[in-house]
């Protein structure tokens, strides 16, 4: 019988990742599931580690970052990810299709099969779904601040003020060796296709297909993109002039002032970053 370690984000959901796990416990059968809440990403590995050492599947609980996280120590130990969504974006799980229900996710967790996914390594760390710096990472400044809007518009909220306080910034890119210098309002290097709880940024981002989707907002106006901000829900703003899409293996990232650059909600870096993909470098428990 499989046993589990669920390493869970206390704070995920304004607690919700607490009452996830404890709905699993009775879900899964009885005995096979132990949880453990992080306090911190340091610890959240060790936790994740160990498990696998011990021989047991390691189910994250919590967001994007919190997953990435888990991800990257389950990933270095060889082991096997789950994943329970429980925070305000839960991107990489949506490009998964997991379920976000706790009876969904714990037929997953006895159900699912195991799929072998690719992942970024940025700046020292794993990432799971997409590496970005201007507005886009501004704007993950602003959602981190916690503004005192609803949590359901509070993305697009941070979106739309981040383009009203920034200015485009002179991007050299280098794709496997290749130069792409243009001004523009962000660069997105994407493994998974989603981010900011449910845009879908880069559409023909591939979690297995060992390349990276770079997309580029090119310098174009602010107004504009506002007005057409509906269309990153559906993907359909890569039809725009002012977007496009390259791959690669390997990115190098730079800029032409300091520009904080994220992943996956949390800040990454500052200045220029090199991101490179890993293929197959993850197995997690995905949907039958």
């Amino acid at each position: 019988m499989t046993a589990y370690t669920a390493v869970v984000n206390p704070a995920a959901g304004h607690g919700a990742g607490a009452q996830v796990a404890a709905e699993l416990v009775t879900l899964l059968p009885r005995g096979t599931l132990e949880v453990v809440g992080s306090r911190d990403g340091a610890h959240a590995r060790e936790v994740a580690t160990r498990a696998v050492g011990d021989g047991r599947v390691v189910v994250a609980v919590g967001g994007d970052g919190h997953t990435g996280a888990v991800a990257g120590a389950v990933a270095a130990a060889g082991g096997v990810l789950g994943i329970v969504p429980a925070g305000r974006g839960n991107d990489f799980a949506r490009q998964l299709g997991l379920p976000t229900d706790p009876a969904g996710a714990a037929a997953v967790l006895r159900d699912g099969h195991e799929r072998a996914v690719d992942v970024i390594d940025a700046a020292g760390r794993l990432v799971l779904g997409s590496v970005y710096a201007g507005v886009d990472s501004v704007a993950s400044e602003i959602v981190a601040a916690r503004p005192r809007v609803p949590g359901r518009v509070v993305y697009p909220y941070a979106a739309v003020r981040a383009l009203l306080t920034t200015r485009p910034a002179g991007f050299r890119l280098v794709l496997d060796g290749v130069e792409w210098a243009e001004r523009g309002w962000s660069v997105v290097v994407a493994n998974s296709g989603w981010y900011g709880a449910g845009m879908h940024i880069v559409p023909s981002a591939v979690v297995d297909d060992g390349l990276l989707d770079v997309l580029m907002i090119r310098d174009s106006s602010r107004w504009a993109l506002i007005s057409s901000m509906r269309q990153v829900y559906d993907g359909s703003h890569v039809g725009r002039p002012d977007v496009e899409v390259r791959r690669a293996r390997t990115v190098e990232l730079d800029a032409d002032r300091p520009l904080p650059v994220h992943a996956d909600g949390e800040p990454l870096t500052s200045g220029s970053v090199t991101v490179t993909v890993r293929p197959a470098a993850l197995r997690v428990l995905a949907p039958s």
